[in-house]
């Protein structure tokens, strides 16, 4: 590498400054600790006090009431509420389908169905080359889906990330499935409270080294709005100059302004090799 081919230190921050961006989306998009703590205290509470009581009432009224308390506490702080909602939704389901059953295994099973059917999205998605993991932090980073045609490093590592995520959950859906048909229920609970964080904290690691090697985001956004902004300034050129009636100006602000939106075109949509 030359010494002109050296990032300067300005693309030296805004290289930390994305990656800083993409861990913090990253720990966003997927709930962070407070996320693991809504997802997995109230399956812990279940199956301790069924353990404990053998009253599947119990367990799953008490599960409900905190699932509930902690999507209040986040709402008192203001805080998202995306991730403890699904919560709420996922305990309540589970408790009025084990009541209704008279069954406590059957207060897992909707979030076991929910871990199995995001498997295979991830799956699929990696597949059909729409990686999730890029759809869903494509957004948050502002680059939205400019990784899939401008940035294939991302778009790969967008690829492993969503592949890793699937894998994973699947391999933790095979574990689950075995023991919701033929063990019993607080093994069935244990289980799922023990295999609740870990492969989460792995899926997540995964993602953060396959996206630390990758470049950084294009910021589609800063784009557009640069766009925007010049074009502005060379309408304003083009009616300075008709104003003062001059073609050969005008002729030059048009040519200008199209050259320009060429560029943007051929910007967004590069043509394939």
């Amino acid at each position: 590498m030359t010494r002109d081919d050296e990032p300067t230190e300005a693309e030296k921050r805004s290289a930390a400054q994305s990656r800083a961006a993409a861990d913090t989306a990253l720990l966003e998009a997927f709930g962070g600790v407070r996320g693991m703590v809504d997802t997995t205290v109230p399956g812990l509470v279940f199956v301790l006090l069924y353990t404990i009581k053998r009253d599947i009432h119990l367990a799953a009224l008490a599960s409900l009431g905190l699932t509930v308390l902690l999507a209040l506490a986040r709402l008192i702080r203001k805080e998202t509420l995306k991730h403890a909602f699904s919560g709420v939704f996922g305990v309540a389901f589970g408790a009025i389908f084990a009541m209704m059953s008279g069954d406590a295994k059957n207060f897992y099973l909707p979030g076991m169905l929910y871990t199995l059917g995001l498997a295979v999205a991830y799956v699929l998605s990696a597949i059909f080359r729409y990686p999730l993991i890029g759809v869903l932090l494509g957004p948050m980073l502002r680059e939205n889906l400019s990784w899939r045609t401008r940035n294939p490093g991302r778009f790969r590592a967008y690829t492993k990330s969503t592949w890793a995520w699937g894998l994973i959950l699947l391999a933790k859906s095979a574990i689950l499935f075995p023991l919701y048909w033929w063990g019993d229920a607080t093994q069935l609970g244990w289980v799922k409270v023990a295999l609740g964080i870990p492969p989460f904290l792995l899926a997540v690691y995964l993602t953060w080294i396959f996206l630390a090697k990758a470049p950084p985001p294009i910021d589609v956004i800063a784009e557009m709005e640069a766009e925007e902004k010049a074009e502005q300034e060379r309408e304003r050129v083009k009616a300075e100059a008709e104003k003062a009636a001059d073609p050969l100006l005008a002729e030059w602000a048009d040519r200008i302004v199209d050259e320009a939106r060429q560029e943007s075109a051929d910007r967004r949509h590069p043509p394939r090799a």
